[in-house]
């Protein structure tokens, strides 16, 4: 386990810059990590989080200024290459594991001395012990293949690597998003080993746009806007409303709830018995990995397969998963933005480009895609960018049916009521959204809520009857749990 050594800190920013030609991403950041501390790292998307903490985990080098290292033995060590002797580890907002390698592979990646006769019994005991310390109950054998896992799977596995033990034991872990694909249940779990770790000597950056997460486990709150450090203080010292205000964005209110005409028509059926009427906002809660991500796909499968291609379709999608399942990579986001327009764009046979620019333009000023250029990669956006974009992909169609697959992983909180907001117009203007999230706050601001047990439709809530209790109570097998 963790020991806590005294001395010097264990890591030191002094001065550090970060520029991406004429973009400064980071500018003159001073900061020092100690041992015991959980830091919360907040700040919109583009704040530069991301920028920071690849310079501390030795993924990019500083343009200026220092990054310092306090090893074990006392020594300090300046540049990226301390970075690992440090024990620092990284769990990313984009999963960085291998799907055709199996858990126990994944973690042989970071782990170097996992070599030789009876390395895999080792990688086993290793990540399975690791498993079991932060995901009590989590059924994921080691030599499963991270292929065929869920994401909220696939999101535990990568949290569980970075805690491994190993050669030199982790002291500092950045986690980045490390619940945007969990259900409560599960991100409460990783919050108490969290504390425990720290607690034991150990030190996480801790990156959320969940403001409970934040306060619920941090001992100090790093504000970030523009690639700077505006606020630095214990997390006691500030509220909801305060860190909010610091991180540049109104503070968000209760989106108001409105539901749909009881007398209008039902406009989609799916097996499992989901049912939404024109203009009702559906929500689909649960435990994550009980069927919710499924029964999307089918009904949205089952819409959109023929190849020929409708304007407008009859339902678009917006990914949880982007990687998998929005992204274009190699596009730029500008084509990425449009391509579900792009039966509307064709003009005589070619694409209209003139026409995809000024879509794309309108697109990133309604939704607040931070890029100058867009025909930049999509790539070169941060996680939560890459998201917008999916979001102005699948609204900028006239799309009947938006079918929402978790889609704020990754967001702030000021884009969040943004679009929440968005999303209330559209389905006043009789647009019908299918929406899934392992946010409890998001499913309260539906019209009507399905929860979900072992793939099974348990219960249908509706008006005041969705509430966190009424979902967390069918959420769970009462017989068992008794």
């Amino acid at each position: 386990m963790t020991r806590t050594e005294p001395g010097q800190p264990l890591v030191t920013l002094d001065g550090a810059r970060k520029s991406f030609g004429a973009i400064r991403a980071l500018d003159a950041v001073t900061l020092t990590i100690d041992r015991g501390e959980c830091l919360a790292l907040v700040g919109h998307n583009g704040a530069g989080k991301s920028t920071l903490v690849n310079l501390i985990n030795g993924a990019l080098a500083p343009s200026g200024g220092t990054v310092s290292y306090g090893l074990p033995d006392g020594q300090v060590v300046t540049g990226g290459g301390g970075m690992r002797a440090a024990g620092i580890r990284a769990v990313h907002q984009e999963l960085s594991l291998c799907p055709n390698l199996t858990v126990l592979e994944n973690l042989r990646i970071p782990q170097r001395d996992l070599t030789g006769r009876g390395w895999r019994a080792l990688a086993a005991a290793r990540i399975g012990q690791a498993l079991d310390r932060i995901f009590p109950g989590h059924g994921i054998h080691p030599r499963a293949v991270v292929g065929d896992l869920t994401l909220a799977e696939r999101q535990m596995v990568e949290i569980a690597i970075g805690f491994a033990e190993g050669a030199i034991a982790p002291r500092l872990v950045i986690l980045d998003e490390p619940t945007s694909s969990l259900d409560a249940s599960i991100a409460r779990q990783l919050l108490t080993h969290i504390r425990a770790f720290c607690a034991a000597g150990g030190a996480v950056i801790f990156i959320s746009h969940m403001m409970g997460e934040v306060f619920d486990v941090a001992s100090r709150i790093v504000v970030m806007k523009d690639g700077r450090i505006t606020g630095d203080r214990p997390t006691v010292e500030f509220t909801r409303e305060t860190l909010v205000a610091a991180m540049g964005h109104v503070a968000p209110g209760a989106a108001s709830a409105r539901a749909a005409p009881q007398d209008s028509a039902t406009i989609l059926t799916t097996p499992e018995g989901l049912t939404a009427r024109k203009g009702e906002i559906v929500g689909l809660a649960g435990l994550a990995g009980h069927g919710q991500a499924a029964a999307l796909a089918r009904f949205y499968l089952g819409r959109t397969s023929d190849w020929r291609q409708s304007d407008p379709p009859a339902a678009v999608f917006v990914a949880g998963d982007r990687a998998r399942d929005g992204l274009m990579p190699l596009w730029s986001i500008r084509l990425n933005t449009s391509l579900a327009r792009l039966p509307g764009l064709v003009r005589r046979g070619l694409v209209d480009r003139r026409a995809e620019a000024e879509l794309a333009e309108t697109w990133k000023a309604r939704i607040g895609i931070r890029s100058d250029d867009l025909t930049n990669p999509i790539l070169s956006l941060s996680g939560g960018n890459q998201q917008k974009v999916l979001f102005a992909r699948a609204l900028a169609t006239a799309a009947p049916v938006v079918v929402m697959d978790d889609p704020m992983r990754g967001v702030d909180v000021g884009t969040k009521t943004q679009v929440y907001a968005m999303i209330r117009t559209e389905a006043e203007a009789g647009r019908t959204f299918l929406w899934y999230s392992t946010e409890t706050d998001e499913i309260l601001l539906c019209d009507r809520v399905f929860v979900f047990r072992n793939g099974t439709i348990v219960a249908e809530l509706t008006g005041d009857g969705i509430t966190e209790a009424a979902i967390l109570a069918h959420s769970f097998d009462q017989r068992e749990t008794a």
